[in-house]
């Protein structure tokens, strides 16, 4: 007589941390994922930030359409007048800005670029890429942070005499080709963003480290480079201190330019701030055009963990 058993299928079973029993109320509040409501309180918040970020600007509007005695009355004026466009003549002219302006988009946007190149390279070095002394060459350039930019001037500015530079735009811009800053900004962000496994594949697929940081090491690093990039163009553009000592009057940067709209005995208040208001235009082009990148670069740098 043959026996025949029938073999139970073992029930599945809960992990512990996942059972919860019938009467006990889930950990997850109600309504979460879902997009946040902001209250009063935000909107209240961000108008008065907003207010507080635009009245700079629309006082040196206000400033550079008036006269100087109706800048410097006891009651000034709170509304535009009917000057600005006298006033910003007369800044362009005095002040020469056509070249100064000319001056400053080539140094900013040498700087920017160099720094964007070199930065993603030594960050993409620092990240991925082992090799002796790394720590200690990542620890020199976060060293080198702490140090005053004022205390290099001197030995800098000699420099830029022995090789022939002074006075001229190549002395401002190759000592700022790359900073310390975007290299330890690109190296925090790769180390996040950019996985082991992605740059193993490239090499399995015969990829030389010149075409891995073009495939794979560029697209993956094009926000933080987005934001990296604003941050050294605003820098470069409004920098003052050093290229007043290196360049002279007949060929100076926008700020340079601005400064020597002031330096006279009898300033005219109004003609100073017509050529701020000159001098802060380009930048809000900028940031109309590639604001949405700036934008999208910070926020998507802001979820990488």
């Amino acid at each position: 007589m043959t026996m025949t058993s029938t073999a139970k299928a073992p029930e599945a079973t809960v992990p512990p941390a996942r059972r919860r029993e019938p009467g006990r109320p889930s950990r997850l509040r109600p309504g979460a994922g879902k997009q946040l409501q902001g209250g009063p309180f935000a909107y209240i918040a961000l108008a008065v930030v907003g207010i507080g970020s635009l009245l700079p600007l629309y006082w040196t509007l206000v400033a550079a359409s008036h006269t100087q005695d109706e800048v410097l009355a006891t009651t000034p004026p709170f509304l535009p007048g009917g000057r600005l466009l006298h006033n910003l003549d007369a800044a362009w002219n005095q002040a020469h800005l056509g070249k100064a302006i000319v001056n400053s988009f080539v140094v900013a946007g040498c700087i920017t670029a160099a720094t964007l190149f070199f930065c993603t390279l030594a960050g993409y070095a620092f990240a991925k890429m082992r090799f002796r002394g790394r720590g200690a060459l990542m620890t020199g350039v976060i060293v080198t942070l702490t140090i005053p930019p004022q205390l290099s001037v001197v030995p800098l500015f000699m420099m830029m005499s022995d090789i022939g530079w002074g006075g001229q735009l190549e002395s401002v811009i190759f000592p700022t080709l790359v900073s310390a800053f975007g290299v330890f900004f690109m190296r925090q962000y790769l180390s996040e963003a950019l996985p082991y496994e992605l740059v193993e594949a490239a090499k399995i697929d015969g990829a030389n480290n010149f075409r891995i940081v073009l495939s794979v090491v560029l697209p993956v690093a094009r926000p933080a480079m987005m934001v990296l990039g604003m941050l050294t163009f605003v820098q470069a553009w409004n920098d003052f201190f050093w290229p007043y000592l290196a360049l002279n009057q007949q060929n100076p940067t926008l700020q340079v330019a601005l400064g020597q709209l002031s330096a006279s005995y009898t300033p005219d208040q109004s003609i100073v701030m017509a050529g701020a208001l000159i001098s802060t235009l380009p930048l809000l082009v900028v940031f109309v055009i590639f604001g949405k990148q700036i934008v999208g670069g910070i926020m998507s740098g802001a979820v990488k963990g």
